[in-house]
This record gives structure tokens, C-alpha cells and sequence, in this order.
């Protein structure tokens, strides 16, 4: 789908360059293609040359020219050739010399140097990676990572409305799958069903996404813990099924973890269900603009520890949520930084018992001047 040109995030990227005597930018991840541009490729073999001064460049592969046409907000459009009878080369080393010729009236140029995760493309399968030959091109680059990061992490309110869709098609997943999950169900039935929901029913949705993508983790009873895939365990009759899960919509992400119990949860769940709840709402009531993303850690493994869960969890308590369902900010006591208005941070805490079982809770919310506004209709805690 095409959105009008964000000229609000567009100006913030060029203020940044500036206070950073950068001329251009050159990017490859396909989440700051996006972020530029608005285009999302198919392979990730795309670039950006983006000028302080000037109208940016898009390098794109040639047989994505009609989406290039009806997605992107960049006129000047130079083609490369996934095969090329007359030069035997891979596709990204043609690429690249686009990339080089698009830069070269350009003086001191930023590059994705020190990033750490990308978002995929739209196979969403298999994301592309950068070669050596990358880097080597600019001799001399800036680091622009943190420059993106900083631009990327206050959203405008087209990235606002692009998150609230991707939430909207998650919270109807998790509703339909709330009607459909049963008992002795595979957990990898359970993750088909919202999967099947999302990619089925959110393309399209409400005229304005080309196409939605979920991607999830699902556990239940015992098999809920940290960094585990779903499998054929059985849903758990008086015990949570917990949903860990993306909706990726055109390129904007929301990241939510739910919990179902078809049943009536056992009394140790709701202690735990009830201790971490008070922990989240804590959590909630910190993120205000000037609040400390280092004390929004300490609170949160704080409260869990005296919950009686000490050094828990192993997984990150906070983080931003964007065109990537994982971006800066981070919440860690070894950071520095503060809330501001216009992030959406995704909060997360979790406590997990020995042996497998616990709960995780995680929805994402926009900070506003009067505290967090949470993004997801669909409840927290435990939904019976």
C-alpha cells in the first residue's frame, strides 16, 4: 500500500545528519529501507542513498519495479538486474555499484557499521546479509546506526497508525484463537491458528495492509520457559497457554505476549498470575516521559526477585517496537538513556519455575505526556 510521504520523520533523519556533518546516508537493512523510503523489498538486496541535501536515491531490484512504483516516495529509482546475461556477478555486487555511483557527488557518508539485527524482507524467511566488499566501498564511513536509532525511536503519527493496525490484527487473532483453542491441542495447532488468522485475515486489513505476516511462539503448562520452540505438547486444560508473538503489517511490527487458559486456572498460576501483574503495573506507571530506562530494569527484576524469583528473567524486561519487532531503546542497568514521549515500548516481564511452567505478560505501549497508553485491545494477565 502507498502512504503519503513522512515528512516529519524524513526532516528528524536530515536535523541528525546534520548535527552530525553527515551528507548521505547509505543503507541496506531492509527495515531503514523501509524507514526512508517506504519501500519493503522482497530479497533485502536494496539500498538507500539518502542526502541531507537532495532527493534520495532507492537501488532496486528490477523485477520489484511495480511494487517500487506503488510503494515507494522516492522518484529517483535505479534498477539492477537479478541475472544479467552479460555480467556473471552476483546480484548484490551490481547493487552495490549502483549504491557507489549514487553516492559519489556526496561527501562524508554514514553507514549501518555497528547494527546488530536487522528486520527481514518480505520472504521474511531468509534475510540478506552484508558482504565485506559492504564496507570497504566507503573508505573512511561514519557509523550511522545510532543516528537511525535515535530518529527511529520517537515515532510520527503515520508510524503510529501503521503499529496500532499491526496491534489490531493481533488482538483479533488472539480473539479467534480464543474461540477455537482446546484442550489436548497441539501447542503447533494452537500457533497455526493465530498464524492462519493473521496472515489470512490481516492482508487486507481494513483496506490499508498489502500484506500482514505473524510470526509466534506458543507453550502451555510445563512447556512454558525462555527460548524454547513450540511443539506437539498438548494444551493444558486448568493451566495457561502462553502466546509469544509479531504481527508484522507492511513493515511495522507490534510484539505481545498473551496468555489462554480454556479452563479454571489452577491456584499456584493465579499467585503467579497475581504477583506478576502487580509487577507490570508498576512497570506501566514508570514510563513517563524522563524516566530512567536503567530504573525500569531494576524495577522490574526488583519486583520479581521479591516475588520470590530471583535473577529472573533471562530475557529483556523492555525494549523499543518499530520497524523492527525488536529496536533501540533497550531497558538494562549497564545503559543509560530515558523515556520520552512518542516511544512504544514493548514491557515484558516474566517469571519461569524450575523444571518448566511460569508466565510471561508483554504488551506494547506509547508514551505519552500523561503516561503509557497501552496499544493492544486484547487483555493482559490470564483470559479464561
Amino acid at each position: 500500500m502507498s502512504w503519503p510521504r513522512d515528512e516529519t520523520k524524513l526532516a528528524r533523519v536530515r536535523a541528525l545528519m546534520a548535527e552530525e556533518s553527515l551528507d548521505a546516508l547509505v543503507v541496506r537493512a531492509p527495515d531503514n529501507v523501509l524507514y526512508l523510503t517506504n519501500f519493503w523489498g522482497m530479497k533485502g538486496y536494496e539500498a538507500v542513498v539518502f542526502p541531507r541535501e537532495g532527493d534520495p536515491s532507492l537501488i532496486c531490484l528490477e523485477a520489484s519495479a511495480d511494487d517500487a512504483d506503488r510503494m515507494a516516495w522516492t522518484e529517483d529509482v535505479r534498477f539492477f538486474r537479478g541475472y544479467d546475461e552479460g555480467d556473471p556477478r552476483p546480484p548484490q555486487t551490481r547493487a552495490l555499484d549502483a549504491a557507489i555511483a549514487a553516492s559519489r557527488e556526496h561527501g562524508r557518508v554514514g553507514l549501518e557499521l555497528s547494527l546488530g539485527t536487522q528486520a527481514s524482507d518480505r520472504m521474511a524467511g531468509e534475510p540478506t546479509t552484508y558482504t565485506q566488499a559492504w564496507f570497504e566501498a566507503w573508505p573512511g564511513a561514519a557509523d550511522a546506526t545510532p543516528l537511525l536509532a535515535r530518529a527511529r525511536s520517537v515515532k510520527t503519527e503515520q508510524e503510529l497508525e501503521r503499529m496500532r493496525l499491526a496491534n489490531e490484527i493481533a488482538a483479533a487473532a488472539m480473539e479467534y484463537t480464543r474461540g477455537h483453542l482446546r484442550p489436548g491441542m497441539r501447542e503447533s495447532e494452537a500457533a497455526a491458528l493465530w498464524n492462519g488468522f493473521v496472515h489470512g485475515r490481516g492482508t487486507g486489513w481494513d483496506g490499508k495492509v498489502e500484506l500482514a505476516l505473524g510470526f509466534s511462539l506458543v507453550w502451555s503448562g510445563e512447556g512454558i520457559r525462555t527460548f524454547t520452540a513450540t511443539g506437539v505438547r498438548p494444551v493444558q486444560e486448568n493451566e495457561p497457554t502462553l502466546f509469544e508473538i509479531w504481527v508484522c503489517a507492511d513493515g511495522y511490527w507490534c510484539d505481545h505476549t498473551k496468555n489462554l487458559c480454556p479452563g479454571q486456572l489452577s491456584p499456584d498460576y493465579e499467585r503467579l498470575r497475581d504477583s506478576l501483574m502487580g509487577v507490570y503495573e508498576r512497570a506501566i506507571d514508570h514510563c513517563r516521559p524522563g524516566a530512567s530506562l536503567a530504573d525500569l530494569d531494576r524495577l522490574v527484576r526488583d519486583g520479581i526477585a521479591q516475588a520470590g524469583y530471583p535473577g529472573q528473567p533471562s530475557h529483556p524486561i523492555a525494549h523499543g517496537v518499530g520497524a523492527r519487532a525488536h529496536e533501540p531503546p533497550y531497558a538494562h542497568q549497564a545503559g543509560t538513556g530515558t523515556i520520552e514521549e512518542g516511544m512504544v515500548l514493548a514491557i515484558e516481564p516474566g517469571a519461569y519455575w524450575d523444571g518448566g511452567g511460569g508466565l510471561r505478560v508483554e504488551d506494547n505501549f506509547l508514551i505519552t505526556a500523561a503516561g503509557a497508553e497501552k496499544l493492544s485491545p486484547f487483555p493482559d494477565g490470564i483470559v479464561q
